[in-house]
């Protein structure tokens, strides 16, 4: 076993945690017991992934989104209250990384979405790698928006929902995971051709076609498994500790 906070120190470390300004509290948020054997993985910190967590006997939920986001009520009510109890009745920490998870070069999710369709990362338009969250670079061909579509369908198991903006092929490609669709303008004036990322807004149907760009919502989850399967992984590599993923499976 483990040491919680030498496992948490390690993950600030790994991730440059502290460069980032979130929407939520990055680290430790939920503490539990203090030596760890067992870490399981998932997206986001729902009762479903807690239950997995408390019949594996896990000592840690290692998340991308957990709790205590900007702007929602501070009252520990309902459903916040059963996730809450369950994890402080089974001494289980959570752990959970945003921003930080998003943007990394080699773990994060855009790296991993890029490598994942084979799309060649040239560098992120809101900051450097590592710190930006808007990737862009080439795919390894041109294709129509309905090839295109095809192609993140195969790769994400999930068929997305396209938005064509234009006629020509789809080869300069901008992307960030998650709910990032309104970073379409700045991926048009950036040059792509498309730009992919989880969810969509009604208005992204009128941006699209107005700044001449495709658009893709390929989902907010679909997009976001890879990195904390591979934070998890790492850690596991890192440490004398089990690691689990588990796929709470979620349609958006």
């Amino acid at each position: 076993m483990v040491a919680r906070q030498q496992l948490v120190d390690a993950m600030q470390e790994k991730l440059s945690a502290a460069r980032f300004k979130d929407f939520t509290v990055n680290g430790l948020q939920v503490e539990g017991s203090e030596r760890v054997r067992r870490v399981m993985t998932g997206v986001t910190a729902c009762q479903a992934l807690l239950d997995e967590a408390v019949a594996w006997e896990a000592d840690m939920v290692l998340v991308h989104h957990g709790y205590f986001w900007k702007n929602e009520p501070a009252s520990v009510t309902g459903f916040k209250r059963r996730r809450f109890a369950t994890l402080l009745g089974h001494d289980i920490n959570l752990v959970a990384w945003h921003l930080p998870l998003d943007a990394h070069p080699d773990i994060g999710n855009n790296a991993l979405l890029g490598k994942r369709m084979g799309w060649q990362v040239d560098g992120a338009l809101d900051g450097a790698l590592g710190q930006g969250l808007l990737y862009i670079g080439d795919a390894d061909q041109a294709l129509g928006h309905d090839e295109f579509g095809k192609r993140l369908e195969e790769r994400l198991q999930r068929a997305p929902l396209g938005i064509q903006g234009h006629s020509r092929p789809l080869k300069r490609i901008c992307w960030c995971t998650g709910a990032a669709q309104d970073m379409i303008e700045q991926a048009a004036a950036g040059g792509a051709d498309v730009f992919v990322s989880g969810e969509v807004s009604e208005r992204t149907t009128h941006l699209a076609r107005e700044l001449g760009i495709s658009y893709f919502a390929a989902g907010h989850h679909a997009t976001e498994r890879d990195g904390i399967i591979a934070l998890g992984d790492w850690l596991a590599s890192q440490f004398d500790i089990e690691h689990r993923f588990v796929d709470i499976d979620n349609p958006v």
